[in-house]
């Protein structure tokens, strides 16, 4: 994956084989807190949905390379040297720790999600198309502002993805998505509201 700072970007990735990656609701609330830990520090994060075999985040990237938490790292010689993390390297780290934890509640080993982790640049103006958007049976995409409709395409998708799955009757009745802090439903403090309002997705 290339990240860019100042673009917005949807992340995503399933579990390997389509498999769940969910079991149980403290798993997604687990994952919460990686994309909190390993996430938000390089992004403003704009819409998320953790669905049972896959996840969705849309942010916008602040930060392409930061220190890593451990401010420093030793070499044989002792001598302290400075050194960056990548948000590719965040996180491949935060599906690593989550893998292990669920591997170890389930008593299994072996790869969680798929190898590659996609992340499409929603803004970019690269002449990238969702190929996810759908309406009356036909995939289709308005181009008149691409910089603004290829955001709001990807961020109504993410929130409707319960809907389209059969998880729920309204977007609204899934918890583990961002749709319920944008409806005042929740507090959550993972989006940023402010900035999706700026941009206009809200």
């Amino acid at each position: 994956m290339i990240f860019e700072k100042g673009f917005i970007y949807h992340i995503y990735n399933q579990g390997n084989n389509k498999r769940k990656i969910f079991f149980k609701r403290e798993n997604y609330l687990y994952f919460l807190i990686k994309i909190k830990t390993y996430i938000k520090p390089y992004t403003d994060i704009l819409a998320w949905c953790l669905m049972p075999n896959h996840f969705h985040l849309m942010v916008l990237v602040r930060n392409v390379e930061l220190p890593p938490l451990e401010n420093h790292t030793m070499t044989q010689s002792h001598r302290m040297i400075s050194t960056t993390r990548s948000l590719n390297d965040s996180i491949a780290i935060m599906l690593r720790s989550y893998t292990r934890a669920i591997n170890k509640q389930n008593n299994l080993s072996g790869s969680l999600f798929k190898a590659h982790t996609k992340a499409e640049c929603l803004n970019c103006n690269k002449g990238i198309t969702p190929s996810f958007f759908t309406e009356n049976g036909s995939t289709r995409i308005n181009i008149q502002n691409p910089e603004k409709q290829y955001p709001q395409v990807c961020f109504n998708y993410i929130h409707q993805n319960p809907v389209n799955a059969g998880l729920s009757k309204n977007e609204t009745d899934w918890e583990f998505s961002s749709i319920l802090d944008y409806k005042g439903l929740r507090d959550g403090r993972l989006v940023n509201k402010e900035f999706a309002k700026e941009y206009g997705l809200i």
